[in-house]
């Protein structure tokens, strides 16, 4: 799986700490990690909590991640700003049972900690025993067990519901405030993840412009 890492201006200071916890936790199963930023409090691109759902869209609907960890002060900011991007579905998770109640109930594809809010002594045991929950096994079984059934039939109907209310991704990358989408893909790593494991070719296509990069048929 690959599990993109997004951290807001007001938090980039835990960083390197948030994302210790969850490459401990997840490269020993398999997955791979890419963090989008922000690196540090000091980092010439910023990122809002708004600017973390945007991107956290662009990364799911483009293929380029599988899974988005993400999260501000008290992480209702980034899960508001997720969820109001089509396909996503983003969890505010705060401790290990939100987290193994996350996964086998609604099974999305992005979750939004609190990293101010009771971000205290031993958070990072906290972070570590989270993505534990979250990534090990297999996610959507349901719970409880017998519930299982009405669970699954119920994300799907939430899933056709979102892409009504929704418009496509490359609609709403098109349409946004250009100079607030720029912004937001300008993280010093950001191409280098991105055009590496992006598999929308529209989308993809879309954002080679906008930086400008070599369109695919020049590349």
């Amino acid at each position: 799986m690959k599990i993109a890492l997004i951290v807001e201006n007001s938090q980039a200071a835990k960083s390197a700490t948030i994302h210790d916890a969850l490459t401990t936790v997840v490269e020993p199963l398999g997955h791979e990690v890419f963090h989008y930023g922000m690196y540090a409090a000091e980092d010439k691109a910023s990122l809002t909590y708004v600017m973390n759902g945007l991107l956290t869209g662009i990364l799911l609907n483009s293929g380029a991640a599988d899974f988005v960890v993400t999260g501000c002060g008290t992480g209702t900011g980034s899960m508001l700003a997720c969820n109001a991007m089509p396909g996503v579905f983003c969890g505010l998770i705060i401790d290990p049972t939100d987290a193994f109640l996350f996964g086998q109930i609604n099974d999305g594809n992005a979750i939004s900690m609190p990293y101010a809010k009771g971000f205290g002594w031993a958070a990072e045991l906290n972070l570590q025993d989270v993505y534990k929950k979250l990534f090990e096994g297999e996610r959507g079984l349901g719970y409880p067990k017998e519930r299982a059934e009405i669970m699954a039939k119920n994300r799907g109907i939430l899933k056709d519901l979102k892409a009504i209310t929704c418009r496509d991704m490359l609609t709403v990358l098109k349409e946004i405030d250009q100079d607030l989408l720029k912004a937001t893909v300008a993280g010093e790593k950001f191409q280098e993840h991105f055009f590496a494991n992006a598999t929308d070719a529209g989308i993809v296509e879309y954002i080679k412009g906008l930086v400008g990069a070599p369109a695919l048929a020049d590349a």
